[in-house]
């Protein structure tokens, strides 16, 4: 595709062929349920009072879950207030077509104002406006039945399908890890660089509306932040820093002599193994509590990671507070080497110099 065409054939964010397929299923699911509810459960077998715009928000509760336009209240909020919006409309205006266009402003102006904005609200709006026109003006149960119980039973069934489907729903919007001491400060690596406020501040210049949560938009700009950080020029790999005389100990070891080989190293963490040398977990000197529990009752995780991946990408998790070590494995889980904090700093001080170096020249 020619790159002038590029706009007009826009796709989703980080969707994938499994997600297509996925959010298709979910929406033959959702609207076959939702249908047949209504049928056996209202309105008999032979009128399932299931309307078009239901089909709408299907597609966004299933094919755009973590959107601000497909969580639950904006589904139900938004298709019900548009609708009343448009009764209200049709008793008071008699020309049609201004009728038609001013229930589907004041949808857009009411869902805004009660934040539950959703596309299909509009085409509620219309078909409500419209079908005063064409036939027996819908009175106020109308907008609760079938506007109403359709979204209600959407969203339900959206509920349960995602508990499966691996996409969160309702979607909670991403946040920054909070710190291991219970501080209000920012991870390390997120001082000194760009500020809430400045995203705030370019989001109001820009003057546009994003398809996705302002939370979430200010976690993925740090991670891109962490990730290009990582691809600096000259960027070390795990193997080129980590430590390889590893001190390790067996799984089913006690914890006594796990601190008796912890305190004789001045080790805070060391990694276990099975019997067959495959990393399984993490000892922390902090859970060394008695003498005759084993070590695999004691064991946490901690990252890991491969000899060829850039280095600095683990700078954030060995700086959160909750890991001290990154555990370098070859393809059989085998320990390599390992990352600790001071190897970080080193690495990212010979960055740093090399850098200088590199603009003086």
């Amino acid at each position: 595709m020619k790159p002038s065409l590029n706009r007009l054939a826009p796709t989703l964010a980080g969707s994938k062929p499994f997600d297509v397929l996925l959010a298709g299923l979910g929406a033959f699911v959702g609207i076959g349920l939702t249908g047949f509810l209504v049928a056996r459960g209202v309105a008999g077998s032979h009128s399932p009072l299931i309307v078009a715009p239901i089909g709408a928000s299907a597609v966004l509760v299933f094919a755009v879950p973590s959107s601000p336009l497909a969580q639950p209240w904006s589904v139900i909020g938004g298709n019900v207030i548009s609708c009343l919006v448009a009764i209200a409309v049709i008793r008071v205006v008699p020309d049609p077509y201004l009728a038609t266009a001013m229930a589907v402003g004041g949808a857009i102006v009411a869902m805004s104002i009660m934040r539950c904005l959703h596309p299909p609200g509009g085409a509620v709006a219309l078909l409500t406006a419209l079908a005063a026109h064409k036939a027996v003006p819908p009175d106020l149960i109308f907008a609760f039945l079938p506007i109403g119980v359709n979204s209600l039973l959407l969203v339900m069934v959206g509920l349960i399908f995602h508990k499966f489907s691996g996409h969160s729903y309702p979607h909670v919007a991403a946040h920054p890890p909070p710190s291991a001491h219970g501080t209000a400060d920012a991870p390390p690596l997120r001082r000194g660089s760009f500020l809430a406020d400045d995203l705030d501040s370019v989001l109001g210049e820009m003057r546009e509306s994003f398809d996705i949560d302002r939370d979430d938009l200010e976690e993925l700009l740090w991670r891109l932040e962490e990730r290009s950080l990582a691809r600096t020029k000259d960027s070390p790999l795990c193997a080129d820093i980590m430590s390889k005389d590893i001190v390790s100990i067996s799984y089913d070891a006690t914890v006594a002599e796990a601190r008796e080989k912890m305190l004789a190293r001045r080790l805070r963490c060391m990694p276990a193994v099975n019997r067959l040398g495959v990393y399984i977990g993490m000892v922390e000197s902090r859970h060394l509590i008695g003498d005759e529990a084993l070590v695999a009752a004691v064991l946490t995780s901690a990252p890991v990671a491969r000899p060829d991946a850039p280095a600095l990408t683990y700078a954030s998790a060995l700086s959160g507070g909750r890991a001290y070590e990154v555990v370098v494995v070859d393809p059989d889980y085998r320990i390599v080497g390992l990352i600790t904090q001071t190897d970080m700093l080193a690495a990212a001080l010979h960055l740093l110099k090399r850098s200088e170096k590199d603009r003086e020249e």
